[in-house]
């Protein structure tokens, strides 16, 4: 790389004042600077902000708000002090509903622009939504001791920096993880190893069916060296103290280990109360982060599956069981497929704890053929998908295999969402209906769901 482009590019020092004529996907304003893109954090469409250059690219430059001239009256005052700074989240300022308006508009764009799907081809599902405060379950906290700051900094990262943001609370974490913020800052400056502390991994669980029971917290800490016996002793105390699972990680996942309490299974768990079921995990396990919009998430796919007894389902990328438990609650016969051998094992020890037997596990690999799979032998009369940001595009090339009747995709990517529904149009399905659901307030995730069916030949 030649030296010119190795520099970075200078950035003017004065903010300037800016006209702000949308949002992004990001949910950033944009506007334009003597003809160049810009993207603005923390500006809302219509509004007039005096804002500062933080990055200078070829394409495009990003500043950030430094003061709102002209105010949307979409925008909200944020109760958590660090909004602007923390990046943790990214849409603070604009009012929860018109965050999940704009994360629809997202949705709809994509799947008009990538499988050409205008809105009066489809029906448009209700969005879901729930408390927009403290519902955030699982996380990773950076952790990093500084001295001239008075100690350990324990939270998320600042905004375009490695810097962790200084906070005492946290809006967005479920309250018993929040409050604890303060005292995991004092308990990790005491350790002789607090500069050798990078994250805490957080999972919260669910002790009873109430939607307001508290939640059970369990804390990963992740060690660069061996601890001390005296720091050992100083973690155990802060979990009996706080009621809390305490986990250490000297290594890679794997090292994971519970060193309280000492008895009993290592596992969390959640209700799904409409299907009198629980489902445990292991806290290093993929769950939901938001525990109220995922029992509304189930019980709408289960509404709209309408399986009835004797059916086959299929349900890829399972997970632990998320939905193929509550599926094969209904009576039908489902088969969860998973890429992780863990969550097929935690498949069938959800099932065996809630009493189901009408279910098979299988552990493979979706980005690759599965023609030959002792699972793809069958055929479904309705499948359900739940892939990750990556999308389900080889699952769907490979669909008339499958054949099922009815397809129920479940998405936390609207853009790859759009991609494979383009796909199972050109498959001979037709998309019925899609929506939004508020799994991620206050950042510009988007959670969505759609429904195909298979069209007569």
């Amino acid at each position: 790389m030649s030296p010119r482009r190795s520099r970075r590019r200078k950035l003017p020092v004065e903010p300037v004042e800016v006209n702000i004529e949308s949002l992004s996907h990001e949910g950033r304003g944009v506007t334009r600077i003597d003809g160049k893109v810009a993207f603005v954090e923390g500006a809302l469409a219509g509004e007039t902000v005096r804002a500062r250059y933080i990055q200078k690219r070829g394409q495009f430059d990003v500043l950030a708000t430094e003061e709102v001239l002209v105010a949307s009256k979409d925008r909200v005052t944020s109760d958590c002090v660090v909004s602007g700074v923390c990046g943790g989240c990214s849409l603070q300022h604009l009012d929860p509903g018109q965050q999940l308006l704009m994360k629809q508009s997202m949705l709809l764009e994509h799947l008009q622009h990538s499988a050409g799907l205008n809105t009066d081809a489809f029906e448009l599902m209700p969005m879901l939504t729930a408390d927009t405060s403290h519902y955030r379950r699982k996380a990773r906290l950076a952790v990093r001791y500084v001295q001239k700051k008075g100690g350990a900094l324990v939270g998320f990262r600042e905004k375009h920096s490695s810097f962790i943001t200084v906070m005492d609370d946290c809006k967005v974490l479920v309250a018993e993880v929040a409050s604890l913020i303060p005292t995991l800052k004092e308990l990790i400056s005491n350790l002789s190893s607090a500069a050798d502390i990078p994250q805490i991994e957080v999972a919260a669980g669910e002790i009873e069916a109430a939607a307001s029971a508290p939640l059970q917290v369990a804390l990963v800490f992740r060690h660069l060296t061996p601890l001390e016996p005296a720091d050992l002793d100083a973690l155990l105390a802060f979990a009996a103290q706080h009621q809390l699972h305490c986990y250490l990680q000297p290594a890679g996942p794997d090292s994971v280990h519970r060193v309280y309490p000492q008895q009993g299974q290592d596992r969390l768990e959640y209700f799904l109360p409409a299907f009198d079921l629980r489902l445990q995990f292991h806290p290093m396990d993929f769950t939901q982060v938001n525990g109220p919009i995922n029992r509304q998430i189930v019980s709408r796919v289960i509404d709209l599956m309408a399986v009835q007894p004797g059916q086959k389902v299929l349900d890829l990328f399972c997970g632990l069981g998320n939905f193929t438990l509550p599926l094969a609650r209904q009576g039908c016969q489902v088969t969860g497929v998973e890429g992780s051998d863990a969550m097929v094992k935690r498949g069938y020890e959800n099932g065996a704890l809630n009493g189901l037997s009408n279910m098979a596990f299988y552990c493979a690999d979706l980005s690759k053929p599965f023609v030959d799979e002792a699972w793809a032998q069958s055929q479904y009369h309705k499948l359900l998908l739940d892939p990750p940001r990556s999308g389900a595009l080889e699952v769907v090339q490979q669909i008339q295999k499958l054949a099922p009747e009815q397809i129920v995709y479940v998405s936390c990517n609207p853009a790859t969402l759009a991609r494979d529904s383009a796909e199972l149009l050109a498959q001979g399905y037709r998309l019925k209906s899609a929506g939004v659901m508020d799994m991620f307030p206050h950042t510009n995730h988007v959670e969505s769901m759609a429904v195909f069916d298979r069209q007569a030949s």
